[in-house]
């Protein structure tokens, strides 16, 4: 073969060769974006339509909070909130590996007045009341994201596996973004449990798109309550948003009470601080526990998450005893110091006389005797 000859044929073969590795490189692509489109969840029609049309907190084909809230990043002229998220100084990640527990077992006394709160990170929470288990806001993926290989990423592992959680009795989602709402444990509580879920009005049209049998799903509405054996378990207001893809509001977010006969829970979901805590705590306090949102804050969007000060100030609100903050440590969401959303909240409920647990992820807390605060996140700031 002549020299040109032999050219024409490397140039042919590397020709094949890149070709090849695009259409390698393609098959990735859509191997790994697979799941997306369901991921983003389903939309609102019929009779669950219908109802969401219904509801005072719905108009304009959306729903609304109470007051007009700002929900996109607020312009700061003096401020590029792209190049802060990645030149910033904040340390948005701790420095060494979040201490993990395996939740020691449960007391077994005088189990109609038994009250513990098992932390998984983040917003994923089991409540343990008179004997009844709750869980809040599970996700156990790797990413809060449609995507399994972009989106922000967990910096810790979960305490425990889904197969390891005990028997629940309900399964509770606040809202439908990804932090909150993850289709993998979704589906995959859906093989290992037999517990409703409770979700605010619309979230069920994602969980009908992932294989929810139709009787596993309440939808409720603010204000609305359902029976779950020997807990009532209501819906109620919360100042936040929704959506999944790029429609905004298209389902109902909202903040949650667990009532028995002897005690009673208060999770916020996502919410900035707001009239209604005092209303909630008026008609359905005082709270044996408040779980709390207090990570993902910035003065840039401060009517959607609650600073670490207002989460103290809607505990009061709320008439709360034990104040138990959640939604942060897991998920990079914001710009602010990892710990600092636990630091400004321990030095506030010093200076107002709250009483607190921060526990470790996977550790239970039982309500009547908390371990004292000690500070334990500070030491991997």
């Amino acid at each position: 073969m002549g020299k040109a000859a032999e050219r024409t044929a490397g140039r042919t073969i590397g020709g094949q060769l890149w070709r090849a590795a695009g259409l390698a490189a393609l098959a990735g692509l859509a191997w790994t974006a697979r799941d997306v489109p369901a991921a983003l969840g389903g939309r609102l029609t019929g009779a669950r339509a219908e109802r969401a049309a219904r509801s005072a907190q719905f108009r304009d084909g959306t729903f609304h909070n109470r007051v007009a809230t700002r929900t996109m990043p607020g312009g700061d002229p003096d401020r590029n909130l792209l190049r802060e998220l990645l030149f910033g100084p904040q340390r948005r990640r701790p420095t060494a590996p979040v201490p993990l527990l395996r939740p020691a077992p449960a007391p077994t006394t005088d189990v109609e007045r038994e009250l513990n709160v098992v932390w998984y990170g983040h917003a994923s929470t089991l409540i343990e009341i008179e004997g009844h288990r709750v869980l809040i806001d599970p996700v156990w993926s790797d990413r809060c994201s449609p995507s399994a290989v972009v989106g922000p990423k967990r910096l810790h592992e979960p305490p425990v596996r889904l197969d390891e959680l005990p028997t629940v009795d309900a399964i509770l989602i606040s809202h439908d973004h990804y932090d909150h709402l993850d289709m993998a444990t979704v589906r995959e509580l859906v093989r290992r449990q037999s517990a409703p879920f409770l979700v605010p009005l619309g979230v069920g049209a994602h969980l009908d798109r992932w294989g929810v049998p139709d009787d596993r799903i309440i939808e409720l509405d603010w204000s609305q309550g359902h029976r779950v054996g020997g807990l009532e378990i209501t819906a109620t207001a919360a100042q936040h948003f929704s959506g999944r893809g790029l429609r905004r509001d298209g389902t109902l977010w909202s903040s949650w009470v667990v009532a028995g006969a002897h005690r009673k829970v208060f999770y916020t979901g996502d919410s900035g601080y707001f009239d209604g805590y005092a209303e909630i705590g008026a008609e359905h306090g005082p709270f044996d526990v408040t779980l709390m949102q207090i990570g993902a804050y910035d003065r840039a969007w401060p009517g959607i998450h609650m600073f670490p000060e207002e989460a103290v100030a809607a505990h009061l609100d709320l008439r709360g005893d034990l104040l138990l903050p959640v939604h942060w440590a897991t998920f990079n969401l914001a710009l602010h110091d990892w710990s600092e959303p636990v630091d400004r909240l321990w030095a506030e409920a010093k200076a107002r006389g709250v009483r607190l647990a921060v526990p470790r992820p996977g550790e239970r807390v039982v309500v009547d005797d908390p371990s004292a605060v000690d500070g334990w996140w500070q030491t991997i700031a």
